[in-house]
């Protein structure tokens, strides 16, 4: 970590005074002293533009706190809450005396304390829309039957793994609810680390401080996707960074891939980049080098893990490398703040870094042995629900240079809309297109009309209401699926619909395909009768795409709202299908 304990206290006591994009609730419960984790929370979302207001409970008050659906937590009504858990206080006595009683009766007392997990569970989703991250229990190295433990029968280490076990079975269909592995955390950094009996009996400390801030970054590996502050596109250059050398001199036989310790350093290294792109990460290429030596080795080496296919962009060539940036964030379509920069040219770094503050720009080691670790420490990959687009997306940015290429040898763009042979299918929202639909909202900047952000449960409760209608569009054409990629939620009155968000991914703008939602919209308000439609545009610093859309359209500006004219002719696109559920 940057900065140690005492660094982030002291600066929690000055950030009230900043100015923040966004806010977020987040609670803080645990059965054991956790000293400063709330100061360094509040102090990583400042860094993530975001002011954390923060409620932690008293001490070992969770049960209290949870049960009671009048408490001063439940009034504090935060976006997430983290509740950690300790094995000692929560096996009581039978801790340090498992085998103290009999082997069915280790099993009622699993038995019974897992029915109290489940109790929390179910009072948390009835009383509450917050999204709860519970933790499991670490097994400790420690059995008072010694090296006989695993010939116990359900011993004392098997009594937590069948605790771990049935909380992570309940939590899997809960879409609210996620299971911290704190066991992995302790596995990690290792036990002696992290327990220290001192601090434990000053104070029930059963985390030392210096590891507090590791914690509290694993935590926000639930707090970035929460906000949309996650990153999906990960930019690399080529040597000593994909494989060892300088391919321009050395040429393709010369560099170090494969066979030799460093030459497989550079393979483990790209098999974890392909298991991200596989996971939907995006990647990309900003490298100073020829052209046709670089590309030799992507398309023909016999140690390359990653292919052609596999990139988005690439940029091999000799500019400056802030000027490729701003080529990758064009070609895929996405904030630079989406980046992540992997090279190992400290000055290339401290290029980025001073250029583009909003790019995560790695210090790389120089031992390509490191860089694995150093991928895996990187905790702005994560999603909270891992949508079919996710998990296609480095396939479909694939697709997307190819349309490129295509465009690019067609005359017109009208001729270029034709020939892609575009097809939008408009669903309804429901459970399985919840987690994309929220997403999007989260995520979607550019295209996006008021930027308003809703989570899954709000989205599911949107769509349970007769008043609202939710619905998304998936956007196929000839080079394959873009998945889901528009969203629109209209509130629906007796005479008048309000357009409350209008949303496309940034990667399909230009091709029509708003008009083509906007125009069912129209459709679908004049069969019920609708005598007004009636949107608004909410300028952010991102979103000026979508600024001229509606008087485009046909909306004309009353007041603050847009209003469109029912009576007006409906807008049709000759160069694409639409169909509808």
């Amino acid at each position: 970590m940057e900065k140690n304990l005492s660094e982030y206290v002291s600066i929690s006591k000055n950030i009230e005074n900043l100015k923040l994009e966004k806010t977020v609730k987040i609670a803080i419960m645990s059965s054991f002293t956790l000293n400063g984790l709330d100061e360094t929370i509040r102090v990583m979302c400042s860094e993530l533009d975001t002011r954390c207001h923060s409620y932690v409970s008293g001490y070992n008050q969770y049960n209290q706190e949870l049960l009671n659906s009048q408490s001063n937590y439940y009034d504090f009504s935060p976006n997430i809450t983290f509740l950690i858990l300790d094995i000692r206080n929560f096996l009581g006595d039978t801790f340090h005396y498992p085998y103290d009683i009999s082997d069915e009766e280790r099993k009622l007392l699993v038995k019974e304390k897992t029915e109290q997990l489940e109790n929390i569970i179910s009072l948390f989703e009835k009383n509450t829309k917050s999204k709860l991250v519970i933790s499991n229990f670490n097994i400790p190295f420690y059995s008072p039957n010694g090296i006989i433990e695993t010939k116990s029968n359900f011993g004392f280490h098997e009594m937590i793994e069948e605790i771990n076990s049935s909380l992570r079975q309940m939590c899997k269909e809960k879409n609210s609810i996620y299971v911290y592995d704190f066991n992995n955390f302790v596995s990690r950094y290792g036990e002696n680390n992290i327990f220290d009996y001192r601090q434990f009996h000053v104070g029930d400390i059963q985390i030392t401080y210096n590891l507090i801030p590791n914690l509290a970054n694993d935590l926000m590996s639930y707090v970035k996707p929460l906000l949309g502050k996650t990153r999906k596109c990960i930019v690399l250059d080529l040597d000593n960074t994909l494989w060892g050398g300088i391919v321009g001199e050395d040429g393709i036989n010369g560099i170090e891939l494969g066979h030799t310790p460093t030459g497989k350093a550079f393979v483990e290294f790209q098999k974890e980049l392909l298991s991200l792109w596989n996971q939907g990460i995006i990647l990309s290429i900003n490298s100073k080098n020829n052209f046709d030596d670089a590309m030799k080795v992507i398309r023909e080496h016999p140690d390359m893990i990653l292919r052609e296919k596999h990139f988005a962009s690439i940029q091999i060539n000799w500019n400056d490398k802030a000027e490729n940036m701003i080529q990758i964030s064009t070609e895929a379509n996405i904030g630079l703040d989406s980046f992540v920069f992997f090279d190992d040219d400290k000055l290339n770094q401290e290029r980025i870094k001073h250029e583009f503050p909003e790019i995560l720009t790695v210090n790389v080691s120089d031992d390509p042995s490191n860089f694995v670790p150093i991928l895996k420490g990187i905790n702005d990959f994560n999603v909270l629900h891992r949508t079919t687009e996710d998990s296609n997306r480095g396939e479909m940015y694939a697709q997307q240079r190819q349309r490129r290429n295509f465009e690019n040898s067609v005359s017109n763009l009208d001729e270029f809309l034709k020939q892609l042979k575009i097809k939008v299918k408009i669903k309804k929202a429901n459970k399985f297109l919840t987690p994309r639909i929220s997403q999007l909202t989260l995520k979607t900047n550019q295209f996006n009309l008021t930027t308003k952000r809703y989570q899954e449960e709000e989205i599911q409760k949107l769509s349970n209401n007769e008043n609202f209608e939710v619905g998304c569009a998936q956007v196929l054409d000839k080079f394959g699926d873009n998945g889901i990629t528009g969203v629109y939620i209209i509130e629906k009155n007796k005479n008048l619909w309000i357009i409350d968000t209008f949303l496309l991914s940034c990667r399909i703008i230009g091709r029509g395909i708003e008009t083509a939602i906007l125009t069912e919209i129209v459709k679908k308000a004049k069969q019920n009768g609708i005598t007004e439609l009636r949107a608004n545009f909410i300028p952010t610093l991102k979103n000026k795409p979508s600024e001229n859309f509606l008087s485009d359209f046909g909306f004309q500006k009353n007041n603050d709202y847009w209003i469109y004219d029912l009576n007006n002719e409906i807008k049709t696109s000759n160069h694409l299908e639409v169909e509808t559920d």
